[in-house]
Protein backbone atom coordinates (compact mmCIF):
# COMPACT_ATOMS: atom_id res chain seq x y z
CA UNK A 1 0.00 0.00 0.00
CA UNK A 2 1.17 3.33 -0.82
CA UNK A 3 0.21 6.48 1.42
CA UNK A 4 1.09 10.49 0.90
CA UNK A 5 -0.03 13.38 2.75
CA UNK A 6 -1.46 15.71 1.23
CA UNK A 7 -2.39 19.19 3.62
CA UNK A 8 -3.94 17.56 6.34
CA UNK A 9 -4.88 14.41 5.03
CA UNK A 10 -3.03 10.98 4.18
CA UNK A 11 -4.24 9.59 0.69
CA UNK A 12 -4.03 5.84 -0.08
CA UNK A 13 -2.65 5.61 -3.51
CA UNK A 14 -1.29 2.71 -5.72
CA UNK A 15 0.99 2.92 -8.96
CA UNK A 16 1.19 -0.38 -10.89
CA UNK A 17 4.05 0.25 -13.57
CA UNK A 18 4.02 -0.40 -17.14
CA UNK A 19 6.17 -0.74 -20.13
CA UNK A 20 8.95 1.57 -20.66
CA UNK A 21 6.97 4.76 -22.77
CA UNK A 22 3.32 3.39 -21.69
CA UNK A 23 1.09 5.64 -21.48
CA UNK A 24 -0.40 6.80 -17.93
CA UNK A 25 -3.61 5.70 -17.01
CA UNK A 26 -5.05 7.19 -13.50
CA UNK A 27 -8.69 5.98 -12.28
CA UNK A 28 -10.76 8.02 -9.78
CA UNK A 29 -13.66 6.64 -8.35
CA UNK A 30 -17.33 7.32 -7.38
CA UNK A 31 -19.39 8.18 -4.52
CA UNK A 32 -19.19 6.25 -1.52
CA UNK A 33 -16.42 3.29 -3.36
CA UNK A 34 -12.63 3.16 -3.20
CA UNK A 35 -10.05 2.01 -5.63
CA UNK A 36 -11.21 -1.77 -5.93
CA UNK A 37 -14.41 -1.07 -7.88
CA UNK A 38 -11.30 -1.10 -10.44
CA UNK A 39 -9.62 -3.92 -9.93
CA UNK A 40 -11.35 -6.23 -12.95
CA UNK A 41 -10.66 -3.21 -15.20
CA UNK A 42 -6.94 -2.98 -13.91
CA UNK A 43 -6.54 -7.01 -14.78
CA UNK A 44 -7.10 -6.45 -17.74
CA UNK A 45 -5.14 -3.48 -18.48
CA UNK A 46 -1.96 -4.43 -16.40
CA UNK A 47 1.41 -4.34 -18.91
CA UNK A 48 -0.65 -1.92 -21.42
CA UNK A 49 -0.43 1.03 -19.27
CA UNK A 50 1.54 2.56 -15.92
CA UNK A 51 -1.72 2.75 -13.95
CA UNK A 52 -2.37 5.18 -11.33
CA UNK A 53 -5.69 4.69 -8.63
CA UNK A 54 -6.34 6.05 -5.47
CA UNK A 55 -8.79 6.69 -2.63
CA UNK A 56 -10.66 10.02 -2.83
CA UNK A 57 -10.33 12.22 0.38
CA UNK A 58 -12.77 11.12 2.83
CA UNK A 59 -13.15 7.36 0.66
CA UNK A 60 -11.18 3.96 1.75
CA UNK A 61 -8.09 4.15 3.41
CA UNK A 62 -7.74 8.01 2.62
CA UNK A 63 -8.52 10.33 5.21
CA UNK A 64 -11.44 13.22 5.44
CA UNK A 65 -9.17 16.27 6.77
CA UNK A 66 -10.55 19.49 8.55
CA UNK A 67 -12.61 22.16 6.01
CA UNK A 68 -15.00 21.73 3.08
CA UNK A 69 -14.77 19.15 0.62
CA UNK A 70 -15.26 20.57 -2.80
CA UNK A 71 -14.59 19.08 -6.51
CA UNK A 72 -11.63 21.63 -6.47
CA UNK A 73 -10.12 19.97 -3.50
CA UNK A 74 -10.45 16.81 -4.93
CA UNK A 75 -9.04 17.89 -7.88
CA UNK A 76 -5.56 19.06 -6.00
CA UNK A 77 -5.16 16.42 -4.06
CA UNK A 78 -5.05 14.23 -7.26
CA UNK A 79 -2.91 16.66 -8.68
CA UNK A 80 -0.68 15.91 -5.13
CA UNK A 81 -0.85 12.52 -5.81
CA UNK A 82 0.08 12.72 -9.34
CA UNK A 83 3.32 14.75 -8.84
CA UNK A 84 4.41 12.54 -6.17
CA UNK A 85 4.44 9.72 -8.26
CA UNK A 86 6.27 11.51 -11.38
CA UNK A 87 3.36 11.43 -13.46
CA UNK A 88 1.83 13.85 -15.76
CA UNK A 89 -0.29 13.86 -19.01
CA UNK A 90 -2.09 11.09 -18.38
CA UNK A 91 -5.24 9.43 -19.56
CA UNK A 92 -7.71 10.25 -16.69
CA UNK A 93 -10.44 8.58 -16.14
CA UNK A 94 -13.32 9.58 -13.82
CA UNK A 95 -16.42 7.53 -12.56
CA UNK A 96 -19.46 9.72 -11.28
CA UNK A 97 -18.06 12.25 -8.82
CA UNK A 98 -14.43 10.79 -10.44
CA UNK A 99 -15.85 12.40 -13.88
CA UNK A 100 -16.24 15.81 -12.40
CA UNK A 101 -12.73 15.43 -10.83
CA UNK A 102 -11.28 14.89 -14.08
CA UNK A 103 -12.84 17.94 -15.81
CA UNK A 104 -11.97 20.31 -12.66
CA UNK A 105 -8.38 18.57 -12.82
CA UNK A 106 -8.10 19.45 -16.65
CA UNK A 107 -9.05 23.28 -15.90
CA UNK A 108 -6.54 23.63 -12.83
CA UNK A 109 -3.55 21.28 -14.09
CA UNK A 110 -3.73 20.76 -17.74
CA UNK A 111 0.02 19.21 -18.08
CA UNK A 112 -1.46 16.31 -16.07
CA UNK A 113 -3.76 15.33 -18.67
CA UNK A 114 -3.64 14.22 -22.01
CA UNK A 115 -6.94 13.12 -22.64
CA UNK A 116 -10.43 11.60 -20.96
CA UNK A 117 -12.48 9.28 -20.01
CA UNK A 118 -15.62 10.37 -18.50
CA UNK A 119 -17.41 7.44 -17.38
CA UNK A 120 -21.44 8.02 -15.42
CA UNK A 121 -20.99 11.18 -15.11
CA UNK A 122 -22.08 14.30 -16.03
CA UNK A 123 -20.69 18.49 -15.71
CA UNK A 124 -23.56 18.78 -13.00
CA UNK A 125 -25.15 15.90 -11.20
CA UNK A 126 -27.98 16.35 -9.35
CA UNK A 127 -29.50 19.21 -7.62
CA UNK A 128 -29.20 21.10 -4.12
CA UNK A 129 -32.42 19.06 -2.94
CA UNK A 130 -31.26 15.95 -3.89
CA UNK A 131 -27.91 15.98 -2.35
CA UNK A 132 -29.42 18.14 0.94
CA UNK A 133 -31.67 14.76 1.13
CA UNK A 134 -28.79 12.81 0.80
CA UNK A 135 -26.97 14.37 3.56
CA UNK A 136 -29.92 14.17 5.90
CA UNK A 137 -30.49 10.53 5.37
CA UNK A 138 -26.80 9.75 6.14
CA UNK A 139 -26.68 12.33 9.07
CA UNK A 140 -30.02 10.43 10.04
CA UNK A 141 -29.22 6.77 9.56
CA UNK A 142 -25.82 6.68 8.36
CA UNK A 143 -24.73 5.15 5.41
CA UNK A 144 -26.44 1.27 6.53
CA UNK A 145 -29.84 3.17 6.38
CA UNK A 146 -29.10 4.78 2.65
CA UNK A 147 -27.45 1.28 1.05
CA UNK A 148 -30.79 -0.17 0.43
CA UNK A 149 -31.62 2.61 -2.01
CA UNK A 150 -28.00 3.29 -3.60
CA UNK A 151 -27.95 -0.32 -4.84
CA UNK A 152 -30.69 -0.32 -7.87
CA UNK A 153 -28.95 2.97 -8.52
CA UNK A 154 -25.54 1.44 -8.66
CA UNK A 155 -26.17 -1.67 -10.22
CA UNK A 156 -28.28 -2.85 -13.15
CA UNK A 157 -31.48 -5.20 -12.38
CA UNK A 158 -30.04 -7.86 -14.05
CA UNK A 159 -26.74 -7.54 -11.55
CA UNK A 160 -28.77 -7.52 -8.52
CA UNK A 161 -30.93 -10.33 -9.39
CA UNK A 162 -27.99 -12.56 -10.16
CA UNK A 163 -25.13 -11.29 -8.46
CA UNK A 164 -26.02 -11.40 -4.59
CA UNK A 165 -22.90 -12.10 -3.31
CA UNK A 166 -21.33 -8.80 -4.72
CA UNK A 167 -24.19 -6.67 -4.63
CA UNK A 168 -23.65 -7.62 -0.58
CA UNK A 169 -20.16 -6.87 -0.49
CA UNK A 170 -20.55 -3.58 -2.57
CA UNK A 171 -23.29 -2.82 0.13
CA UNK A 172 -20.57 -3.74 2.15
CA UNK A 173 -17.68 -1.50 0.76
CA UNK A 174 -20.34 1.03 0.64
CA UNK A 175 -21.60 1.13 4.68
CA UNK A 176 -17.80 1.22 5.69
CA UNK A 177 -17.19 4.31 3.95
CA UNK A 178 -16.52 7.41 6.43
CA UNK A 179 -19.61 8.84 6.52
CA UNK A 180 -17.98 12.34 7.23
CA UNK A 181 -16.61 11.84 3.67
CA UNK A 182 -19.52 10.69 1.97
CA UNK A 183 -21.42 13.83 3.44
CA UNK A 184 -18.81 16.25 2.54
CA UNK A 185 -18.34 14.90 -1.01
CA UNK A 186 -22.13 15.04 -0.92
CA UNK A 187 -21.79 18.75 -0.67
CA UNK A 188 -19.12 19.33 -3.71
CA UNK A 189 -21.27 17.66 -5.75
CA UNK A 190 -23.95 19.78 -4.95
CA UNK A 191 -22.11 23.19 -5.38
CA UNK A 192 -20.50 21.82 -8.52
CA UNK A 193 -21.29 23.18 -11.61
CA UNK A 194 -18.81 22.52 -14.57
CA UNK A 195 -20.40 23.38 -18.07
CA UNK A 196 -19.13 25.74 -18.85
CA UNK A 197 -15.10 24.46 -18.35
CA UNK A 198 -16.75 21.30 -20.20
CA UNK A 199 -17.59 23.56 -23.26
CA UNK A 200 -13.91 24.38 -23.12
CA UNK A 201 -11.91 20.90 -23.43
CA UNK A 202 -9.59 20.64 -25.55
CA UNK A 203 -8.01 17.36 -25.25
CA UNK A 204 -9.54 13.70 -26.62
CA UNK A 205 -12.34 12.75 -24.61
CA UNK A 206 -14.57 9.90 -24.19
CA UNK A 207 -18.18 9.94 -22.22
CA UNK A 208 -19.37 6.37 -21.46
CA UNK A 209 -22.75 5.44 -19.69
CA UNK A 210 -24.38 1.98 -18.63
CA UNK A 211 -27.26 1.94 -20.55
CA UNK A 212 -29.58 1.28 -17.43
CA UNK A 213 -27.46 3.75 -15.50
CA UNK A 214 -30.22 5.17 -12.97
CA UNK A 215 -28.07 7.91 -11.74
CA UNK A 216 -26.59 9.74 -14.30
CA UNK A 217 -28.35 8.45 -17.36
CA UNK A 218 -28.12 7.72 -21.04
CA UNK A 219 -29.33 10.98 -21.68
CA UNK A 220 -27.30 12.78 -19.79
CA UNK A 221 -23.76 11.72 -20.28
CA UNK A 222 -25.11 12.05 -24.31
CA UNK A 223 -25.70 15.39 -23.00
CA UNK A 224 -22.12 16.10 -21.63
CA UNK A 225 -20.60 14.66 -24.69
CA UNK A 226 -22.01 17.07 -27.08
CA UNK A 227 -20.98 19.79 -24.75
CA UNK A 228 -17.33 19.30 -25.65
CA UNK A 229 -15.96 19.59 -28.83
CA UNK A 230 -14.82 16.63 -30.53
CA UNK A 231 -16.01 14.15 -27.86
CA UNK A 232 -16.70 10.49 -27.83
CA UNK A 233 -19.94 8.65 -26.89
CA UNK A 234 -20.29 4.83 -25.83
CA UNK A 235 -23.10 2.86 -24.25
CA UNK A 236 -22.11 -0.08 -22.06
CA UNK A 237 -25.14 -3.17 -22.23
CA UNK A 238 -26.08 -4.78 -19.04
CA UNK A 239 -24.18 -1.88 -16.87
CA UNK A 240 -25.80 0.26 -14.64
CA UNK A 241 -23.88 2.98 -12.55
CA UNK A 242 -20.73 1.18 -12.41
CA UNK A 243 -19.56 -0.62 -14.99
CA UNK A 244 -15.95 -1.11 -13.99
CA UNK A 245 -17.67 -3.61 -11.45
CA UNK A 246 -20.57 -4.98 -13.94
CA UNK A 247 -18.83 -4.87 -17.12
CA UNK A 248 -15.20 -4.88 -16.88
CA UNK A 249 -14.20 -6.70 -20.34
CA UNK A 250 -16.61 -4.30 -22.26
CA UNK A 251 -15.48 -0.80 -20.36
CA UNK A 252 -11.45 -2.37 -20.68
CA UNK A 253 -12.34 -2.69 -24.59
CA UNK A 254 -13.91 0.79 -24.97
CA UNK A 255 -11.17 2.26 -22.98
CA UNK A 256 -8.78 0.15 -25.39
CA UNK A 257 -9.84 1.03 -28.31
CA UNK A 258 -10.03 4.79 -27.56
CA UNK A 259 -6.54 4.61 -25.88
CA UNK A 260 -5.50 3.20 -29.54
CA UNK A 261 -6.94 6.20 -31.24
CA UNK A 262 -5.02 8.96 -29.60
CA UNK A 263 -1.64 9.26 -31.02
CA UNK A 264 -3.56 9.55 -34.22
CA UNK A 265 -5.55 12.35 -32.82
CA UNK A 266 -4.77 15.62 -31.88
CA UNK A 267 -5.95 17.84 -29.22
CA UNK A 268 -8.59 20.48 -29.90
CA UNK A 269 -7.21 23.75 -29.53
Amino acid sequence: MQFVKVDDAVLHYQTIGGPDGAPVLVLSNALGTDFRIWRDVIVRLVGKFTILTYDSRGHGLSETGDGPITIARHAEDLAAIMDHAGLSSAIVCGLSVGGLIAQQLYADRRDLVSALILCDTAAKIGDADIWNQRIAAVEANGLAGLAASVMPRWFAADFIANRAEEVAGYRTMLERQPASGYIGTCLALREADLRDQARQIGVPTLCVVGEEDQSTTVETVSALARSIPGARFETIKGAGHLPPVETPEMLSEIILAFTDTLADRPAIN
